[in-house]
């Protein structure tokens, strides 16, 4: 039989479950009204509303940093409240794989276009799933200047498994590999991951449990429930009006899915669920009608509460995206895809969609990779290859801004971060996401402001500075450098195309072609024709370096690429006209001689 249990929350008195590996919870009243406050008055306290409707002190100042389907209810209150008084937010998403090892035309390579890049990307988005998701909230501290306090927590997360809801995802090898390597804990992952759904599962989840028609998901599930109301039968036939009976072990979802099977079943009887089980009382016609008119535990109330349960993390996700703060990562195009995908619908096959919901669902993102990747050109940086070698550079004697930059403070639950390293920790990069964009923001200004004072520092004004970044956000391996969220795409800025001829080499394939320059620069291939490829690359100096080094090869001859040159349906067209053009003259040659 399935292990299922449940409990209530002391501080919010919602109820949390768990079937198996999977948690259900329904949040407390407060977070499920609409947000309809303007922005100052929504910063009261969340915790002070659970108080008053339950009657106990608020919960603690801090979230705890990994939270679980455990923790994720009675932190909710909190989160909200953080969110909500918030500058920005820090974003870093953990996945089960990455990237399909498909083959071929279908991996990306810097050929591609914005729109041929996400229709292949979409693929594998649809086939991973998330395990773990890092926020770092970061709020600047009233009355001091330029200082910001972070409160950083990991969200471990699982599919919601409910009725038809089953969902299916793949791990990649080499994820799970690197993953391992820092530590990651699968087993908060697949034990105690808070559930989740888009909105599609959700309208459908929702028909189901709303008219009733839903299917219990297990065999097991079943046979439970067929044991259960066998037993309460027989126990029904020698049972006296008052009389009760307790069912033990019986909790979660499956214990309302039981209670409403009973219920429907045998008229003369009512259900409650207690922390023992759940109790049946037989009950006169009189008093069935009543208890179901009047009492809150109806059916109506019990369906809602099983679809909030489910809906789990989608609950804070829809409260970040009502929130509109400020959504900073580095290197964020993957997370985009996974929480378009994840939380709100699935991808759509059209490339302007896509950018739109987001646009729609976070209106200012700011790619700390893009960002970087300017500052560094300029001020002469060492390269970097990762996101914490970011951070130290800012944070060494290289800054000139170093010493007059902003004062990033942990809070009182997240100082393991202080002393202590945590790489690939999704926690962690977000929080390391929101320092680098403080500190970029505060190089930009010095820079603004060279040759005069630098204003009081304050979030607002970063933004301004930052504006040329806002939105966009940068592309690995595309045709296009980065996608602009606000508006068209701009135009390409890669190095040129190269074309090579090859001779004497019969039946060469696109991997011998890569095999050949791979020791000299990295390209990027495509066939042409039968012997000539197109050769493409991120970095001018590989194209310099591989024109001056094949200049004079004897079977290899490398060129610029040019269309109206060397495209196969330009010369195919020219072909054409050709042959047309020399019938022709030659018609009207004959046509003349034989006048």
């Amino acid at each position: 039989m399935k292990h299922l249990w449940a409990g209530r929350c002391a501080a919010c008195r919602g109820w949390w479950a768990r079937a198996g590996a999977v948690r259900f919870f329904t949040p407390p009243p407060a977070l499920r009204e609409p947000f309809k406050a303007p922005a100052r008055r929504l910063r009261v306290s969340a915790r002070r509303r659970v108080a008053a409707l339950t009657g106990r002190p608020p919960p603690s100042c801090c979230v705890a940093m990994d939270i679980g389907a455990d923790e994720f209810e009675q932190s909710l209150p909190l989160l909200q409240e953080l969110v909500l008084g918030a500058d920005f937010v820090g974003l870093d998403i953990e996945f089960t794989g990455l990237r399909s090892n498909l083959s071929g035309p279908q991996q990306i390579s810097l050929f591609d276009l914005p729109s041929e890049w996400y229709l292949k990307t979409r693929q594998s988005v649809q086939q991973f799933t998330i395990c773990q998701i890092g926020l770092s909230v970061f709020s600047s501290i009233e009355g001091e200047s330029n200082k910001y306090v972070a409160h950083s927590c990991n969200f471990f997360l699982f599919p919601t498994t409910f009725g038809v809801l089953d969902s299916e995802f793949s791990f990649q090898a080499s994820s799970v590999q690197f993953l391992n390597q820092y530590g990651f804990d699968y087993n908060k992952f697949l034990k105690n991951g808070i559930p989740y759904m888009n909105e599609e599962q959700e309208k459908k989840i929702k028909h189901n449990i709303l008219t009733g028609n839903w299917k219990v998901r297990s065999s097991l599930d079943k046979d439970q429930i067929k044991v259960v109301i066998d037993e309460v039968t027989r126990w029904l036939d020698l049972a006296e009006e008052g009389d009760w009976m307790t069912l033990p072990g019986i909790a979660g979802f499956q214990a309302f899915e039981v209670q409403l099977v009973l219920r429907k079943a045998l008229p003369d009887i009512w259900t409650v669920l207690r922390d023992q089980g759940v109790i049946v009382k037989k009950v006169s016609t009189q008093h069935r009608w009543y208890l179901e008119t009047t009492s809150c535990d109806r059916e109506s109330c019990w369906k809602e509460k099983i679809l909030l349960s489910a809906r789990g993390f989608s609950v804070f996700f829809q409260m970040l995206v009502k929130a509109r703060k400020p959504l900073v990562g580095h290197n964020m195009m993957m997370d985009l895809l996974h929480l378009h995908e994840k939380f709100f619908r699935p991808l759509p096959e059209s490339y302007d969609e896509f950018k739109l919901n987001i646009h729609n669902l976070f209106p200012v993102l700011i790619d700390t990779k893009n960002v970087t990747k300017d500052i560094w050109k300029e001020l002469n940086f060492p390269r970097v290859s990762n996101l914490s070698e970011v951070y130290e550079v800012l944070n060494s004697d290289l800054n000139p801004t170093k010493n007059s930059g902003p004062v990033i403070i942990h809070a009182s639950r997240c100082e393991k971060y202080v002393e202590t390293k945590y790489p690939h920790e999704a926690a962690y990069d977000a929080f390391l996401c929101g320092s680098v964009l403080l500190k970029v923001a505060h190089l930009l200004l010095w820079k603004v402001h060279s040759a005069v004072p630098i204003p009081e520092p304050s979030f607002p004004l970063y933004l301004d500075v930052l504006a040329p970044y806002v939105n966009q956000v940068n592309l690995i391996r595309a045709g296009v450098p980065k996608i602009n969220f606000a508006g068209p795409d701009s135009p390409s800025i890669r190095p040129p195309i190269l074309i090579l001829t090859v001779r004497k080499w019969p039946g060469v394939s696109e991997q011998q072609v890569y095999r050949e320059f791979q020791n000299l620069c990295k390209f990027d291939v495509r066939r042409l024709t039968r012997s000539q490829f197109l050769l493409m690359t991120n970095k001018f100096k590989d194209t310099r370096s591989i024109l001056k080094e094949y200049r004079c090869h004897p079977t290899l001859r490398i060129s610029l690429y040019r269309y109206w040159r060397h495209s196969p349906d330009i010369n195919c067209l020219l072909q054409v006209c050709s042959v047309i053009t020399t019938w022709a003259f030659i018609a009207f040659l004959l046509g003349g001689a034989g006048l």
